[in-house]
Order: structure tokens, then C-alpha cells, then sequence
């Protein structure tokens, strides 16, 4: 069968954010599963500055290669629902749904009915799916861009106590701030920190030889300590820097925790979890034998404190988890994709 994947080539479509993830992880997987992929650039079409071309180039593209499935991995309105609509009265459109956990109401249901099938990654969404009419919708989840089968877990020369890799924002940078406060340090890597992006190879590393990795959230907390933090830092910050985080805590939606890809990356590369608790987590790894969670920032601080005293329970937890992982990657994810896509295309 023949796949167009139209996707953006670099994170938010961003070239130095670097390679994104539907490069990294999803195109090596639908290529493991079909018999031909051909890749849509976004970003080579018109996006995100000529969002009118790309439209037209989009349905002139599949006109001349015609695929037997599209597959769409849309952040907002880069491809228009219009668009999405023309081409689901001649193939099979798929799109995989990131954030249900908080844009349902504010994007998916928009968005879902023009697509053949809608791939979510949160299964409390699935009766919202039904309500507006789309019954053609597949339960994945996240994954591993990357796994190991004789990666050596054992005696390391561990060089950081703890690490956390993921871009900086407010409510990231309270966290790391307020441990630092209480006399842990955070190594932190990613758009924002000290340390700056770093490359798929080097995450790899940081996980591993980290005794403990944070996963740390990006929603806005329903904190007054949080609140606390915005005030005291204002003077501290640009103008521009103290509009968006205020804007963000005011107006956002993005309040619930959700399941992301570093959930099964840390683990996947060997590494030990300490991660905000998000719905689900439990049906992925066992809590507490594989992964630890925290809900607060004060449970934060005292697991740290626990497991960097704690190594041989630590050592073994991980263990665990790296197995675990060994079902989580995005080869064992598009397999059941693909034969789902396939039976009801």
C-alpha cells in the first residue's frame, strides 16, 4: 500500500529546534509497514508562510501520487479543514491527535469529523469522539523513538545526580528553582536553559548516566506557590517573558497532565523515571516498581532525597522499566496503527 505522510520536517516546523519527531520516530515506523512512504515536507510547501500555496500544493501532490492513506500529525491549522476534507472524498486521512487531554473542545472536535480516522492518545477522549460523530477512532500512545535490546543497564559512572531534558517555561523553571532552593541542583538541558538544546544521540546519554531524570510537566500548575514565584520574578524577567507566563497562567488551557514521549524515552534509554503522575501512567509501567511518580513539589523533593540514598531499589527499578519499554516503541505502536488503518480504510 502506498502512504503520503505529509509532516513537518523540524520540531514546530522550527530548523533550529532540529529534526522533529515525526521524522525521528514515526517516519522509520510507517516505512517498517507499508509497502511505500512518501514524505509531504510542510515546511518545503509553504508553511508556515504561505499556509494558502501549501493547501494547493497539498491536493495537487496527492493527485499525482494517489496514495491509498494520508497521514497527518497536525498541530493547529497548517493544513486547512477544507483541505482535509477534499481529500478524504478520494483517500483514507489519518491524523494523530496529540493533545486531547486539554484541546478536545478547543480543536479536535473541530477537526476529527473531516478525517477518515482519528488516532488519539487518550482513551477519557474516546466518548467525546462518539458524541460528535466519529466512530472510526484508534487508542495509541506515545512511545520510544529509540530501543536497545542488549543495552547494559548495570555499573555505571554516573555524572549527573539529576537531569531533566525538555525546553524551559515557567512552570519548569519554579520547579528546578524552588529544588535548588532546597539544595538539590537540576542539570537541565533544552531551548531555554543553561545548557542549551542538545542532539537525539546526546539525550540518550544524559539518561543513562543520570542516577535520576526528571520528567517534568509543562502545564500550569494550580499552585499559589506557583503564583508566588510569577510575582517575585518580574523585575527579574523582560517585559515580553512576564506577559507570556502571566498570559499562560491566566488563559491557558493546558491545565491537566498528559502522557508525552519522554514518558517511554527515559526508561527506553535505560534511565531512571521520576515523573509527574499523569491519568494512565499506570497502564504503561508499574508505579513504584518500575517508575516513580509525584504530584507536588514537595513529594518531588523527598523522593529525590530517597532514591539518590536508595541505590540498589533505584538500580532495579530502572531495570525493570527498561524491559517494560521493550513494548512501548513506535515499531510495536504503527504496527497495530497499520493494521487497524488497513481494515477500515
Amino acid at each position: 500500500m502506498k502512504l503520503l505522510f505529509a509532516a513537518l520536517e523540524y520540531d514546530y516546523g522550527k530548523p533550529e529546534r532540529g529534526e522533529s519527531l515525526e521524522i525521528k520516530a514515526f517516519l522509520p515506523a510507517l516505512r517498517a509497514n507499508f509497502g511505500e512512504v512518501i514524505v509531504f515536507p510542510l515546511e518545503k510547501n509553504g508553511f508556515p508562510n504561505d499556509v494558502e500555496g501549501l493547501q494547493k500544493r497539498l491536493l495537487s501532490f496527492a493527485e499525482k501520487v494517489q496514495p491509498d492513506i494520508i497521514f497527518f500529525v497536525l498541530m493547529n491549522d497548517e493544513v486547512r479543514q477544507e483541505t482535509i476534507q477534499k481529500l478524504s472524498e478520494k483517500y483514507t486521512t489519518v491524523n494523530w491527535f496529540c493533545d486531547d487531554q486539554w484541546r478536545f473542545d478547543t480543536y479536535t472536535k473541530y477537526m476529527a469529523p473531516a478525517f477518515s480516522i482519528a488516532i488519539t492518545v487518550d482513551k477519557y477522549s474516546l466518548p467525546d469522539y462518539k458524541a460528535i460523530g466519529c466512530d472510526r477512532v484508534f487508542l495509541s500512545q506515545w512511545a520510544t523513538f529509540d530501543y536497545c535490546d542488549n543495552l547494559d543497564v548495570g555499573e555505571l559512572s554516573y555524572k549527573y545526580d539529576v537531569s531533566f531534558v525538555g525546553s524551559k517555561n515557567a512552570t519548569r523553571s519554579w520547579m528546578v528553582d524552588e529544588l535548588k532552593k532546597r539544595g538539590i541542583h537540576v542539570a537541565c538541558f533544552g531551548a531555554g536553559w543553561e545548557h542549551g538544546r542538545v542532539s537525539y544521540d546526546e539525550m540518550k546519554k544524559l539518561f543513562l548516566y543520570s542516577k535520576i531524570n526528571l520528567n517534568l510537566s509543562n502545564s500550569i500548575p494550580v499552585n499559589h506557590r506557583f503564583k508566588q514565584y510569577l510575582l517575585r520574578n518580574v523585575l527579574k524577567q523582560s517585559i515580553r517573558e512576564t506577559v507570556r507566563n502571566f498570559k499562560e497562567y491566566y488563559f491557558s488551557f493546558k491545565r491537566i497532565e498528559q502522557m508525552k514521549a519522554r514518558n517511554f524515552e527515559i526508561s527506553g534509554c535505560g534511565g531512571f523515571q521520576l515523573s509527574q503522575y499523569c491519568l494512565d501512567l499506570e497502564s504503561y509501567y508499574k508505579i513504584g516498581e518500575e517508575i516513580a511518580i509525584f504530584s507536588n513539589i514537595d513529594e518531588l523533593e523527598r523522593l529525590i532525597r530517597y532514591y539518590l540514598s536508595n541505590a540498589s531499589e533505584r538500580e532495579q527499578m530502572k531495570d525493570r522499566a527498561y524491559v517494560r519499554t521493550r513494548y512501548h516503541t513506535y515499531a510495536n505502536r504503527f504496527k497495530e496503527i497499520a493494521e487497524y488503518m488497513i481494515k477500515n480504510k
